[in-house]
């Protein structure tokens, strides 16, 4: 039986509200009379909301079955669906998500079309329908639905048939390639397979290779906090401290990575212990962990460590953890920070050192002046002792001195210091620091890929159509305080006793306004997993596939006991 055209449904983006928020949305489709053109980015009288997960060239259209309305129909026990109900811009009688292949082209009318992937899982549908689990079910029950990319545009209307006209390479089927991306058990060869289909979308593509590059999951060295024992401290100038930790049992601390961070949990600084973390500034596997401090006028967990820490005190740590990390190889390097964000370069600069990998380095440090200049023996000892070292240093409230620059680095000064096009920045410092210099080193020659950046404090946001948001420090909750265990969101520096009103530790953390990560809401995408510090939780609903060890998928996840959460 060939398959049929049933209906063309297009709707322009709408502002609806949701949980207390303001979406913007193209989800709301509904039926169109007569003929519509069927363009390279939409259909005539159509629109996406968020284009980065919806609309472009590659996801024109989306299609979807009427025997997936009636699975859903009698799944739910409703009868109330419309034409696109599931925010399709096709309804089809036919083209079930387990026969048609990425890379198979129909044409329909005057216009023919591609397949380019599964629909990508979105709490936007769940939205649409009611049904907040919605956007898992798609996936775990295999009817996800699928875009088409416009090959020929013409008319389209419904009721035309829809004709195959070629078949796509691999034969692997929008079904089959949504679970290889979404559910566990990958197999590699179809992992191989999928990235042998030419029509499959740049961003699927990108996905496949993240899959099929990934290592084995990292040690975290130690679940929790551990006891670690304060053995030495430095004043590194009048406002940095370095703290050297221990294991308080004697053991031998499992290797950090060079450019990893530690968590601190510290009692005597405030009630509930306030935690907070520091990147590593000592040499990838010496015997002691070294972290350094900066005093910050409003940081009163800072003042408290300066101010009262001493030698033989026991803090307690999380494991190292952090993918801010020196990658190995042979190419040239860029170490570029500003401040306090001296820290995870001064141990990637103590791993080049200890390598004797002859690769050119490039230090690029910026301090207010010599008595603020953290380190500045250190790194011009370990840089001495490289064959090919460029030393470059900037001074901004100070003038010009041998050897020093006046000023922050600039587009031009940068191009004077020879940095190769292919090297691999890392950089670290205050937020506008960085953006500035990304900016500068592409502009000199460097692509984005090989720039990498370190920001402690909030990552920035992930919420796909939430619209208008004003963003505001994270606090407690509105209404009554919770009488549940005590949630820590470490990078915001704040402690939630937690709520059974709160659906999810997802859900606690919006009402805190910490600023967080999602897509789907329900376990399928992954957008949500964060490091857990310490804790265990359960999951409501389970996701489709559990995270990797010390990862937690906070969008569906309630908390078994206190919780820290890098968030």
């Amino acid at each position: 039986m060939m398959a049929k055209l049933l209906s063309v449904n297009v709707g322009m983006p709408k502002d609806v509200s949701w949980q207390g928020k303001t979406v913007h949305t193209g989800v709301w489709k509904s039926a169109a009379a007569g003929p519509r053109m069927a363009r390279r980015l939409n259909i005539d009288g159509d629109g996406q909301g968020d284009l980065q997960g919806h609309g472009g060239e590659q996801r024109a259209v989306l299609v979807y079955q009427i025997q997936s309305y009636a699975y859903w129909q009698e799944y739910f026990g409703r009868s109330d669906f419309v034409f696109g109900q599931f925010g399709e811009n096709f309804t089809v009688d036919g083209l079930p998500d387990d026969e048609v292949c990425v890379g198979d082209r129909y044409r329909i009318g005057e216009a023919e079309f591609e397949v380019t992937q599964p629909r990508v899982t979105c709490y936007r549908v769940g939205l649409r329908l009611g049904e907040p689990e919605l956007p898992a079910l798609l996936v775990s029950h295999h009817r996800p639905g699928f875009y088409l990319r416009v090959i020929t545009e013409g008319n389209v209307r419904a009721g035309e048939d829809i004709v195959r006209t070629r078949v796509g390479p691999e034969a692997l089927s929008v079904a089959d390639l949504d679970a290889l991306l979404y559910l566990p058990g990958r197999d590699p060869d179809l992992l191989r397979r999928a990235l042998a289909i030419p029509a499959l979308s740049p961003g699927w593509q990108g996905s496949f290779r993240e899959l099929a590059a990934a290592p084995a999951a990292r040690s975290t060295g130690w679940d929790g906090f551990r006891p670690l024992r304060v053995t030495k401290i430095v004043h590194e100038t009048p406002s940095v401290l370095s703290i050297e930790l221990e294991a308080e049992d004697g053991a031998k601390l499992p290797a950090a990575e060079a450019g990893q961070y530690l968590t601190l949990r510290i009692d005597g600084a405030a009630d509930p212990p306030p935690v907070r973390s520091y990147s590593l500034s000592s040499a990838p596997g010496a015997p002691a962990y070294r972290l350094s401090v900066k005093r910050e006028e409003h940081g009163f967990v800072s003042k408290y460590l300066h101010a009262s820490l001493r030698a033989g005190a026991v803090l307690e740590a999380a494991a190292p953890r952090g993918e801010f990390t020196l990658a190995p190889g042979t190419g040239p390097v860029a170490l570029v920070s500003a401040g306090i964000g001296v820290t995870p370069v001064m141990a990637m600069l103590h791993q080049l050192a200890a390598e004797h990998a002859g690769r050119p380095v490039w230090w690029v440090h910026v301090a207010r002046n010599r008595r603020e200049h953290a380190f500045a023996r250190e790194a011009h000892t370990l840089l001495a002792a490289l064959r090919e070292a460029h030393e470059h240093v900037f001074y901004t409230a100070a003038p010009a001195a041998p050897g020093v620059r006046h000023g922050r680095p600039t587009v031009a000064s940068l191009a004077e210091l020879g940095i190769p096009g292919q090297a691999t920045a890392y950089l670290c410092g205050p937020g506008p620091f960085m953006a500035a210099i990304q900016d500068a080193l592409v502009r000199i020659g460097l692509t984005a890929d090989r720039i990498h950046t370190e920001l402690f404090g909030a990552r920035s946001p992930v919420n796909p159509g939430v619209a208008g948001r004003l963003r505001v420090p994270p606090h407690q909750p509105p209404g009554e305080p919770g009488t549940g265990p005590m949630i820590t969101f470490a990078r915001s520096g704040l402690s939630v006793p937690w709520s059974p009103r709160h659906g999810s530790v997802l859900d606690l953390a919006d009402a805190c306004d910490v600023p967080t990560r999602w897509a789907c809401r329900t376990g399928v995408c992954h957008t949500c997993v964060t490091p857990l510090l310490a804790g265990d939780v359960e999951y409501r609903p389970l996701p489709l596939e559990p995270p990797g060890p010390g990862e937690v998928l906070v969008c569906c996840a309630r908390p078994k006991g206190d919780l820290v959460l890098d968030l």
